[in-house]
């Protein structure tokens, strides 16, 4: 069972290749390949986290997001923003979030505070 930390791009492929291979007949869990398996994918995630790690999203595109899982109209953002204005302030980024609505928003919504305490994208370009 040869199996070792994914240190290079080649361990990496090599892993990723004999992971696929499983993807159509996925091993019985428990077994010796079914193991082996579920090492593959803990080795693989953990380089791609290292390697390719994934960014938070923007506030107001984890705001869109979120409204539009959930079928949400700016209407129902009121609770969380204030009026329609400020809302719409908000979604257009003509104005930042405070501290306030970032805690009704990650109440309400659920969505990750540290998604919603970042700066926009746009605000970051500047």
């Amino acid at each position: 069972m040869d199996l070792h930390p994914l240190r290079t791009e080649d361990d990496y492929r090599a892993a990723m290749r004999e992971i696929s291979s499983h993807f159509d007949n996925e091993p019985e869990p428990g077994s010796p390949e079914g193991d082996r398996f579920e090492i593959l994918l803990t080795l693989a995630q953990a380089y791609e986290a290292k390697h390719f790690p994934v960014d938070l999203p923007d506030p107001v595109e984890a705001i869109k997001f979120r409204m539009e899982q959930g079928g949400l109209t700016p209407k129902d953002l009121e609770p969380m923003i204030g009026r329609m204005n400020r809302v719409y302030e908000i979604l257009n980024r003509k104005r930042p979030l405070t501290l306030a609505m970032i805690r009704k928003l990650h109440e309400g919504l659920g969505i990750p505070a540290e998604s919603l305490i970042r700066p926009t994208a746009e605000s970051r370009t500047r």
